[in-house]
């Protein structure tokens, strides 16, 4: 996570040099790697580059795109590699990191924008590139072992389905034209074909391809409450609330509470300052490794303003942003598989969910209704609702849902919503209310109240933010207490 207090880049103005010369002479920055100068005067370089990586390089290497293993580990190898695509081809040595920059097609509209100016390579474009022969100078591989993308291919069958792996080799054949990897395709389409014709019909999901047939799936009774929260939102005057947070380090100051309060309410519960060194330095606790994770993972898309701008345009998009950002919030916890959608069905004590075989068809039909509300909020909440009822992941429902729900308000321009902790059971029982009940008004009343709440939490200074938040007794949690502004 870049701390934009630490890490200052050398730019192209012409007093640029000198400017920071003097800086150096009064002991208020120090430069550690070509181009990087840093305000810490402690940690070492090693670590401020690990911590601002993705920064940096986005700095240096702007469109550049996260490609081959690291489009899949997202982190540097443990002997500190770390793969971009760019206009050229060289190895460059960071404290700490040896950058491989590859020459080939920087970003393109099927990669996924990153955060600070980086792209992720698509799903089908980051299985091409593994598929790529050679090894990298340093003889660390750029490339996951072949038995790893087998068995992510396999796993992909298991959960999505024969149609849905087509898809993804239709959209990879496109791909593979588009970048010069018709070799890759090549052996892309012989891994696909082998699954496809060895596996018996009845584990190939035959049964959904039966219903393909006839249209896809999906849940009529959660798709009959979806059309009841639209009318009420369709009908109802909501307020517009300006994103109040504009300069980059007010975002990311609330984008901390708002990653912090999401984990609490599903039980990743952290003590404020442990949380707050976990995403200043980067770091996971060493006893708490995946639980660190998963607020690294949400912190990390919540503090990109260019990605929470991304809304869907079509139900395929909307499946594959879920995916997306699942895949990078749950990527420590591979046991819960990132970005694939359940395979078996969940419940949250008598709340059960939308049968795994369901789930694509419910959220295709929800999006007919979410395309055609028109205020940022109602957008907002419908989402909210859409994707916490559908449930599509064996885990990270609560926290998807939140996060695309403030996408809509980011693409808006319009203020963040953060659930606290001592707003929880409102939350919860306001979206039982309408699952149950068939009742959206509570769930359109409890989120107005704490929309408003949260338009309130502006500024970049943790310790005021924490402070504020303390008086209006957020972070308590039980029956005594509620919400103050």
């Amino acid at each position: 996570m870049q701390n934009v207090l630490e890490v200052i880049m050398a730019t192209s103005e012409k007093n640029d040099s000198s400017r920071k010369a003097e800086m150096i002479k009064q002991g208020t920055i120090r430069k550690i790697a070509p181009k990087v100068y840093t305000t810490n005067m402690e940690d070492t370089p090693e670590v401020i580059i690990r911590r601002n990586l993705f920064y940096i390089l986005g700095q240096l290497y702007p469109r550049a795109v996260i490609s081959h293993r690291s489009a899949y580990e997202l982190k540097p190898t443990a002997e500190g590699d770390i793969f971009l695509t760019y206009s050229y081809t060289k190895n460059i040595s960071l404290p700490g990191i040896k950058v491989h920059l590859l020459q080939g097609p920087q970003g393109t509209e099927h990669d996924m924008p990153f955060i600070e100016n980086l792209y992720i390579s698509s799903a089908e474009r980051r299985t091409l590139e593994n598929l790529q022969k050679g090894r990298a100078r340093s003889g660390v591989s750029k490339c996951m072992p072949r038995t790893f993308i087998e068995e992510n291919l396999e796993r992909m069958l298991q959960i999505n389905g024969e149609a849905y792996i087509n898809m993804f080799r239709d959209k990879a054949r496109t791909i593979a034209a588009e970048l010069d990897m018709v070799e890759e395709f090549e052996t892309l389409n012989s891994i696909i074909g082998a699954l496809l014709s060895t596996r018996p019909t009845e584990i190939l999901t035959s049964e959904s391809a039966a219903a393909r047939a006839k249209g896809e799936p999906f849940d009529s009774e959660r798709v009959h409450l979806f059309g009841t929260l639209f009318q009420a939102l369709h009908n109802e005057q909501f307020p517009y609330i300006d994103e109040p947070n504009v300069e980059n380090s007010a975002f990311r100051n609330f984008a901390f509470f708002e990653s912090y309060f999401s984990n609490y309410i599903e039980g990743t519960e952290f003590e404020i300052e442990d949380a707050w060194q976990i995403i200043e330095t980067g770091q996971p606790m060493p006893a708490r490794n995946a639980d660190s994770h998963d607020v690294l993972g949400t912190f990390q898309i919540v503090a990109s303003r260019r990605e929470m701008r991304r809304t869907p345009t079509s139900s395929d998009d909307l499946i594959e942003l879920l995916q997306d950002r699942h895949r990078i919030m749950m990527a420590a916890r591979p046991d819960r598989n990132p970005g694939m959608f359940k395979m078996q069905n969940n419940h949250a004590g008598d709340s059960h969910f939308v049968d795994c075989m369901l789930v694509r068809g419910t959220l295709r039909k929800g999006y007919e209704f979410y395309q055609a509300l028109e205020h940022p909020f109602a957008k907002a909440l419908f989402m909210l609702f859409m994707v916490s009822e559908v449930h599509p992941f064996n885990d990270g429902n609560g926290r998807i849902s939140r996060i695309m729900m403030n996408a809509e308000l980011v693409a808006a321009d319009q203020s963040k919503i953060i659930i606290p902790t001592v707003f929880r059971e409102d939350y919860l029982n306001a979206l039982r209310r309408l699952t149950r009940k068939g009742d959206p008004c509570v769930i359109i009343r409890a989120m107005s109240r704490v929309r408003q709440f949260s338009a309130k939490l502006t500024g970049d200074d943790f310790e005021t933010t924490r402070k504020y938040l303390e008086e209006c007794y957020a972070f308590k949690d039980g029956d005594g207490y509620i919400l103050r502004f």
